[in-house]
């Protein structure tokens, strides 16, 4: 078939009337008061009280729903657009709206059942434009509400909607991108505080260091401002012997959080100053770890040297 025949073809479905599309509601308060409050309008009411639409949401009673063509009960299931499919499928893959223009017979008012007709108006001659080459696409729209006047259906306003089907210009095909190599996730760095300063800038050398009270003695894991026990400000540091065993522990599955591997097992080690803490155990497959096991602190580093961390494997 030559490129006359097929748009010979085409051009008989020019002055196709398209049936009924009718709204999926009535006319509603609710949605014109929203709309008029995005607006910025102010809400109008007739001389019988009743709400005003603003002449702009016409079309917007009728639009489809989520799911193209979706139309409420009733509705016709013919598609209005099919000549643009059909011109599609001659190598005129683009579509551009051109330009809309809504004209209005009269105000619509709440409670009103509208529909919609579409009729396909006219399909240009081949066009050459910046964009590429095709067809200027012209549908109208007219709505109507039902049984308005004297019992019957008044048309309330048009649309006249225009597109440019087109085979682009100048296609630009990129050129493939090298593959970019995965980046190297980190491990999460933890909160310092002048609170905790003094246990991460320990690990860093190689010590585990516990906060003492020095007004009464009592040692405590995590830092904090204060003595939980005599509520004393004044406080130093000892270096632990990163001796303990597993008081109790927990083994991670899910969700499974790079870089960390899984299964994987995190206890909290009462060490033998009678501290408690919270660290990540290594050298172990999950499913042996026991509670009261004894275990040994030792410092590894993560993030190309920029974090250390206490972890503790398991001893004989």
């Amino acid at each position: 078939m030559t490129d006359q025949d097929w748009m010979t073809e085409v051009r008989t479905y020019v002055g196709k009337q398209y049936g009924r599309i009718y709204a999926w509601d009535k006319v509603n308060s609710p949605m014109i008061r929203q709309w008029c409050e995005l607006m910025g309008v102010t809400v109008k009411t007739n001389s019988e009280g009743k709400i005003i639409a603003p002449p702009a949401m016409l079309q917007v009673w009728c639009m489809e729903g989520p799911v193209q063509n979706n139309y409420p009960p009733g509705s016709t299931t013919e598609n209005p657009y099919e000549v643009l499919k059909q011109i599609e499928a001659h190598n005129f893959p683009s579509t551009v709206a051109v330009n809309s223009e809504l004209t209005f017979d009269r105000d619509v008012v709440e409670g009103e059942d509208l529909y919609y007709t579409t009729r396909l108006e006219a399909i240009s001659e081949e066009k050459t434009t910046g964009l590429g080459t095709g067809y200027f696409v012209t549908l109208i729209m007219d709505f109507f509400s039902i049984k308005a006047k004297n019992g019957e259906d008044e048309k309330v306003g048009q649309l006249m909607f225009r597109v440019f089907k087109f085979r682009p210009a100048n296609v630009h095909t990129p050129a493939p991108a090298a593959e970019a190599a995965a980046p190297k996730i980190k491990r999460p760095a933890p909160g310092v505080s002048d609170d905790n300063r003094f246990f991460w800038e320990g690990a860093k050398q190689g010590k585990l260091l516990i906060q003492r009270c020095t007004s009464c003695g009592d040692l405590h894991h995590p830092p904090g401002p204060v003595c939980p026990k005599c509520h004393s400000f004044d406080w130093d540091t000892v270096e632990a012997s990163g001796k303990g065993t597993v008081y109790s522990f927990v083994v991670m599955h899910y969700p499974e959080v790079p870089p960390f591997d899984h299964p994987n097992p995190i206890g909290l080690i009462e060490l033998e100053e009678g501290v408690r803490l919270i660290a990540q155990l290594v050298g172990i497959k999950p499913g042996d770890v026991q509670v009261g096991q004894k275990v040994q602190v030792e410092f590894n580093t993560f993030n190309d040297g920029e974090l250390t961390l206490p972890q503790f494997r398991p001893v004989a």
